[in-house]
């Protein structure tokens, strides 16, 4: 493909480098051309690791390049807002990480900045783009598993050490259902193609993290009685896992998010596994979003579907702190 849509990147954080840039290295239709720190060293020193040909020494500077069709923001969550705004209003489509925002309305002034610009902006749930599940929900639709009784969703992963990490800051929005709860939220939402009516969640508020989430477990009653039952933490073993309940079977996958895509199914008639290409997630999630932002397609996931996973974490997140549940 010769058309390329051409990228900046605001920040160096471990998923950008790690993750994400690579995978829009290896789309079909992206290219980076520039990446952004707050020191012209950092961000010259990454660009010249991951051979970007631009660096910028501020964030300010990048999205005034006329070369970069799009920004992609990693930076920590309470900066998503005001940075996914202004490169909108530059005229840049924007990808921007998980979770979009801090809480519900300032997604959907985020949302309403993109119509007015008439850009794209996606946030960044990279396995949704991976073809397992599509089949997941051919299967559900298929009555394999019977009647969908309940969904059980994990993330978990030990960091507690690091202090000083950004995860830890509340006021910066850390914790864990920010970082990766909102992961089993937004794939329940996804195979149920519907929305919670209640939340009701339990956190370990730490002390030593500035009283951040650093364990939560919830639950997210939907539609029908069925529920999702989730837990997720950064301060416990790591997995991050699915299992889809029905009546007479259930899918079970053992890497919902990140590693390998294959998944079992479970029936009376025994169990099989479902084998999945290996297929780079972040790179199947920069070439839909070029397509969207091409207007050769429609958004799988218009920024609406955001706002909503965010109005959420919103009540999870007012469940933990008041030991209540929240209706939505």
């Amino acid at each position: 493909m010769s058309r390329k849509l051409r990228w900046g990147v605001i920040g160096c954080a471990g998923i950008a480098v790690g993750a994400v840039i690579p995978g829009i290295k290896q789309s079909e239709t992206g290219v980076v051309t520039a990446i952004a720190s707050r020191g012209l060293e950092k961000a010259e020193q990454t660009a010249a690791k991951l051979e970007i040909p631009k660096a910028y020494g501020s964030y300010e500077e990048i999205l005034q390049d006329f070369d970069i069709d799009a920004i992609y923001i990693p930076l920590p969550n309470h900066l998503h807002m005001e940075w996914s705004i202004r490169a909108m209003e530059a005229g840049k489509h924007v990808l921007c990480e998980k979770p979009i925002a801090l809480n519900a309305a300032e997604a959907q002034k985020m949302a309403d900045a993109s119509r007015k610009a008439g850009v794209h902006l996606a946030e960044a749930f990279m396995y949704r783009f991976h073809p397992r599940y599509d089949r997941m929900k051919e299967i559900i639709r298929s009555g394999e598993i019977g009647e969908l009784r309940g969904i059980h969703g994990t993330f978990t992963f030990n960091n507690a050490g690091d202090s000083k990490n950004v995860r830890y800051r509340k006021e910066w929005g850390g914790g864990s259902i920010y970082d990766v709860g909102c992961y089993p939220i937004s794939a329940a939402r996804l195979l149920l193609d519907a929305e919670p009516e209640a939340a009701t969640v339990h956190a370990l508020l730490s002390p030593e993290h500035d009283y951040v989430d650093m364990m939560a477990s919830g639950i997210l009653e939907f539609p029908g009685s069925v529920a999702l039952t989730f837990d997720c933490g950064m301060w416990a073993a790591f997995r991050n896992t699915l299992e889809v309940l029905g009546t007479t079977g259930r899918i079970e996958v053992p890497s919902a998010f990140i590693g390998d895509a294959s998944f079992i199914v479970h029936t009376n008639d025994g169990k099989r596994e479902e084998q999945q290409p290996a297929l780079n997630q972040y790179a199947l999630q920069a070439d839909d979003f070029a397509r969207v932002a091409w207007g050769e397609q429609a958004a799988r996931f218009a920024p609406e579907d955001a706002v909503a996973n965010m109005r959420i974490i919103d009540a999870c997140l007012e469940s933990a702190e008041t030991r209540k549940r929240v209706q939505l």
